[in-house]
């Protein structure tokens, strides 16, 4: 693998982590980050984050060691929730600052000079930064749960930045951000000097990087370049060594014919040896050396058949053992059988509506706080209470499905006043943002057994185990579950039910996704027979999924992108 060749700001040796438990996070790690912006992937449940907070020494490893050449600082992932905080403390100059403020009040306690030491300017420092990356003035002193999530991550980057630290962490910095947000982001690690290391799974992101590293099976390798070039490597590598163990399984079932034919003319040679011993055609001498000859090569023959069976086997070992056999969530859906024609729900604001229409795919985008969640559930709760509005619109005209007037009756007096949906099918399938919708005291089965009652559970266990729920996972109770298991079986509880939904509304889908995943996710929505209708901040997911339509909703105006 192409590597980088710049010097290394973190080295792992051998590094291992079990929980309390006993489960192996990580077992005998060893490699090294460059000084430069490394993006960090790999599977959910790989141990990317477990390998954070080793670096950052949240956590100390069982064996081996980790060397890091200067000060490491961290991106809380939680930074959002601690909504108390001012974004002077998320910045970490909230001592200095206060203490600043304090002089130039009159206040000369000594404490206060020790404290600021040479930072006098750090209040027109820290405005500068925020001003920079867009913060409203006066952000200083605001709660983290005044501002947006994607403020406060931000204002979190920023903080990174002022205090100067050598080696800085990352952990899904995007996640739930609005594109504006994620922008921003975007052009902060774009133009980062010294050491990143971000785990992400925004390709967008990871493009910007200069390196990729992988965490793989307890093996961490790094490539010399951004995530785009190192999935097209992956890709051609995987290629050529697939290509390589069947080629090497041909060449095994090619010694085992060989040495198959050399038992057919050992036994061959033994026959005629006894039919000319019975016949007496030579002398009982000639005929016993014929036979210790024959035994003899018989012998030598055998040794370099298995032998040479024996290294085509170890080759095709080998060989596969470059191959990855990965245990992937393969998602294949039903076909709810939606004719083209056919109308499954209205989205809109109070100028204009758009109706979803047969096996459609539609992107609706906008900010963080526009109310795209809360239209989604209205939507949803449109399908259960099977309003009036649905039945009117299923006999309606099929034609002229987009743009058309918004309704002009009394229960669509609140539409003209915001954005609408309404479902015209019971047959919504939602997976929502907070994956919820799971009763957390019954067991997986039992859940799934209520999205499809009509399937055995030997069936239902088949199609969770390409969920990668298996075994004995499925008798455990939601409540009991990790947070990747959870996802996997409420996405598990949407994708199959029976009948299969009419419409599947997804709700930032790729958020706790890992790559692959996405990859399949992607595939599945791309061969499903239904309509789509897709809340994303993940322009890469969106691009790949090609809606036919895109939606912003912004301050209540839905706009055709």
């Amino acid at each position: 693998m192409p590597s980088t060749t710049l010097t290394s700001a973190v080295t792992l040796d051998g590094v291992t982590f079990s929980w309390p438990d006993g489960t192996a996070a990580l077992r005998d790690v060893s490699g090294a980050f460059g000084t430069g912006r490394t993006g960090l992937v790999g599977r959910n449940g790989s141990g990317k984050t477990t390998l954070l907070r080793l670096i950052a020494g949240a956590l100390e490893p069982a064996s081996g060691t980790i060397s890091r050449f200067g000060r490491v600082d961290v991106l809380p992932q939680r930074l959002t929730l601690d909504t108390g905080r001012r974004v002077a403390d998320v910045l970490g100059i909230a001592g200095a600052l206060d203490a600043v403020r304090a002089v130039e009040r009159g206040d000369v306690d000594e404490r206060h000079f020790d404290t600021i030491g040479d930072d006098w300017d750090v209040e027109a420092r820290a405005v500068a930064a925020l001003d920079e990356v867009g913060l409203p003035a006066g952000a200083l002193d605001r709660r983290v749960g005044e501002l947006s999530g994607g403020e406060a991550v931000i204002a979190g980057l920023v903080g990174l930045r002022l205090r100067g630290a050598d080696i800085a962490l990352l952990d899904e910095p995007t996640n739930n951000l609005d594109r504006d947000a994620r922008r921003r982001v975007h052009e902060l690690v774009r133009t980062w000097r010294g050491t990143l290391i971000v785990v992400s799974h925004d390709t967008t992101l990871l493009d910007q990087l200069d390196d990729t590293a992988e965490l793989y099976d307890h093996e961490l390798s790094v490539f010399g370049g951004p995530y785009a070039e190192w999935k097209a490597w992956l890709d051609t590598e995987q290629a050529a060594a697939q290509q390589a163990e069947t080629a090497a399984r041909q060449a095994v079932r090619r010694e085992k014919r060989d040495r198959q034919q050399v038992e057919s003319a050992i036994a061959t040679r033994s026959a005629m040896g006894k039919k000319a011993a019975a016949e007496r055609s030579a002398p009982r001498i000639v005929l016993g050396a014929k036979k210790r000859a024959a035994q003899v090569t018989a012998g030598r023959l055998r040794v370099e058949a298995n032998e040479k069976v024996d290294a085509a086997r170890a080759a095709a070992d080998l060989a596969g053992r470059r191959v990855r056999d990965d245990a992937s969530v393969r998602i294949d859906l039903p076909d709810p059988r939606v004719g083209s024609g056919r109308r499954i729900a209205t989205i809109g604001d109070g100028e204009r509506s758009w109706v979803l229409q047969g096996p459609e795919r539609v992107a609706l985008i906008g900010p963080n706080g526009a109310g795209k969640t809360t239209l989604l559930e209205r939507l949803v709760a449109s399908a259960s209470a099977g309003s009036a509005e649905a039945a009117v619109h299923n006999d309606a005209n099929p034609g002229d499905a987009r743009p058309e007037t918004a309704e002009s009756d009394d229960s669509a007096a609140e539409w003209r006043r915001c954005a609408h949906a309404t479902a015209h099918t019971d047959r919504v399938g939602y997976l929502s943002q907070r994956v919820d919708g799971l009763d957390e005291a019954a067991s997986v089965l039992e859940n799934i057994r209520t999205a499809a009652p009509g399937v055995g559970d030997v069936e239902l266990r088949n199609r969770l185990a390409r969920f990668l729920v298996r075994g004995d996972t499925v008798l455990r109770p939601v409540s009991a579950l990790s947070g990747g298991e959870r996802f996997r079986v409420a996405l598990a509880r949407v994708l199959l039910a029976e009948p299969a939904p009419h419409l599947l509304v997804l709700d930032e889908p790729t958020n706790n996704l890992d790559l692959d995943t996405i990859d399949q996710l992607v595939a599945a929505v791309g061969a499903y027979r239904g309509a789509v209708l897709v809340v994303s901040h993940d322009d890469g997911f969106l691009e790949r999924i090609d809606p036919a339509l895109t939606l912003e909703l912004r301050d209540g105006v839905m706009t055709e992108m």
